[in-house]
């Protein structure tokens, strides 16, 4: 086998999956985001009550994400279903961001957008997006569609019920 078709296709799957929001080295640890407060340390961001005395100050990706506007889930709920059930599934949608973000911090909504039959949620995360779409055909049934983009470092979700 030859060592250089390897390495090439070694190169691409990085390349593939590289998220410019996540950083490419490790932070110093400890560091805590100066915008939302979570901690680096072990290796990963996780939710800490009382923060570390000097501890390294950045910015989390999940906030340049939201600060650049740049999301990686696109969630689209559309139907006249939304009009008698739109404040039941917007509950769904924060209780799933709950559960997710409390184990994964980088994983939040950025934007919830409301128009005439149409809910659009924005998500820092492909993860959180993806659990709120399942959740909600899981809850709701309807049309599903799913998408990814970027080499699966973004996600579109449509759903629609009428």
């Amino acid at each position: 086998m030859d060592k250089g078709k390897f390495g090439r296709l070694d190169r691409l799957v990085k390349e593939k999956r590289h998220d410019p929001y996540q950083s490419r080295e490790k932070f110093p640890e400890p560091t805590v985001c100066t915008s939302c407060g979570v901690v680096y340390t072990g290796g990963r961001w996780v939710w800490m009550e009382e923060k570390p005395e000097k501890a390294n100050k950045a910015v989390c990706p999940a906030c340049r994400r939201i600060r650049e506007k740049m999301p990686a889930g696109t969630i689209e709920l559309s139907g006249r279903f939304l009009k008698s059930h739109g404040k039941e599934i917007l509950n769904l949608v924060r209780n799933e961001e709950k559960a997710e973000k409390s184990e994964h911090p980088l994983e939040r909504i950025m934007e919830i957008s409301q128009g005439d039959n149409k809910i659009t949620i924005l998500t820092t995360g492909v993860h959180l997006a993806k659990r709120i779409g399942e959740a909600v055909r899981r809850s709701y049934q309807g049309e599903y569609s799913l998408d990814y983009g970027d080499g699966e470092k973004t996600i579109r979700i449509k759903w629609h019920r009428d």
